[in-house]
């Protein structure tokens, strides 16, 4: 249980960052973690005993931002068109395709702690975002355009998201990936 201080994951979220540019996205503000290994330790004493992960929401990942400066580079990539930013994380890409002119864009991550990050982060960033906790794999939304940013870094998860990712491009969206030297990929 969080400890009293932090009632809610949006009070432990906000407690445990600080608005932040990421390097490669600087027209982006996130909450992002100041000192990585003191959020880690505090998230794994004060998480483990309900069972949360650890705070992938917390840090702009190198693929993520990868993704989200080439649509903010490329906007007519999402422009128009519906996006599903899986594993959404922190909400950089799905910010990153609002702010390039995406007609919806849904945010997808499994972690319960990264919904109140998306939806601090997409406010910070005067936006909107729509969030779900939803395990979308093997499903198709009827999305434009799929964007993940580092997703790749175990063999079970890319076997799941590797013929997923097949389906829904051999139907015509777009997948564009962002996960630099990942063995599974």
């Amino acid at each position: 249980m969080l400890d009293p201080a932090h009632k809610t994951a949006r009070d432990f979220i906000l407690a445990n960052t600080s608005l932040q540019a990421p390097p490669h996205v600087p027209e982006i503000r996130l909450h992002l973690a100041d000192e990585a290994h003191d959020l880690w330790h505090k998230t794994e004493e004060e998480l483990a005993t309900i069972g949360l992960p650890p705070p992938f929401w917390a840090f702009a990942w190198a693929g993520g931002q990868g993704v989200a400066r080439y649509i903010l580079d490329h906007p007519e990539t999402v422009k128009g068109k519906t996006i599903l930013d899986f594993a959404s994380g922190s909400g950089l890409v799905a910010i990153a395709a609002v702010q390039a002119g995406a007609a919806s864009v849904l945010a997808s991550d499994i972690d319960p702690f990264a919904l109140p990050a998306i939806e601090i982060n997409a406010s910070a960033n005067g936006m909107t975002v729509s969030p779900t906790l939803d395990d979308l794999i093997g499903l198709d939304g009827g999305w434009d355009v799929v964007l993940a940013g580092d997703v790749f870094y175990e063999k079970p998860l890319a076997e799941r998201l590797i013929p997923w990712f097949l389906k829904l491009s051999q139907r015509g969206a777009r997948i564009i990936v962002g996960d630099p030297d990942r063995a599974y990929l």
